[in-house]
């Protein structure tokens, strides 16, 4: 990577919508030199163009989870049953007191309880020693997150974690609005 690339990839941070010709016009190149540029930082996996997503303004409540697990075996089983979870934003593999950090995200605070708590919970995984759960009250430098919403499909009968939320006692009562995977999700992802 050089200047320009570096360029690029700073204009594109503060607007995703840029155009080629006005990249092309910061970073002195023409419009298809800049096309080259951009599409091999594509390429190579060091910039990727998406959406994200402000949870403030769609009034979703994120929190942070901190997992000791107690073999790279659990690691993995955990990281393969959340891997299609569309309120697990991001894991983090760590290398201190807590092996995984991960950044979830809640339609309403009492669905934010029961993701920290029941058996759909990341803490409530196999081979979890110890966990923490920290829900988030401001985010700085940038509001915006890459939420999953992809992954809310609301086709599913069964939910990427193997949870049934029916039965659940939150579900029933309406303190948690479900997966949003499942035909009976009740909530806004």
């Amino acid at each position: 990577m050089d200047k320009i690339d570096k360029k690029i990839i700073a204009l594109l941070q503060t607007d995703g919508r840029t155009t080629l010709c006005d990249l092309a016009g910061h970073v002195g190149l023409t419009s298809m030199g800049t096309k080259k540029r951009l599409e091999k930082l594509i390429k190579n996996k060091i910039i990727k163009v998406s959406a994200l997503i402000n949870p403030g303004a769609l009034k979703l409540h994120p929190a942070i989870v901190m997992l000791e697990m107690e073999s790279a075996e659990t690691m993995q089983d955990l990281l393969d049953r959340f891997e299609d979870c569309p309120r697990v934003i991001q894991i983090f593999k760590t290398m201190g007191g807590y092996n995984l950090i991960a950044l979830v995200v809640a339609e309403t605070p009492e669905t934010l309880e029961s993701i920290s708590m029941e058996k759909c919970s990341l803490r409530c995984s196999k081979g979890v020693r110890r966990s923490e759960f920290y829900p988030i009250s401001e985010a700085f430098f940038s509001p915006f997150f890459q939420i999953r919403g992809n992954l809310a499909q609301k086709q599913r009968s069964t939910t990427p974690c193997k949870v049934d939320c029916e039965p659940c006692n939150r579900y029933e009562t309406q303190k948690c609005v479900g997966c949003p995977t499942s035909r009976n999700y009740k909530g806004s992802l």
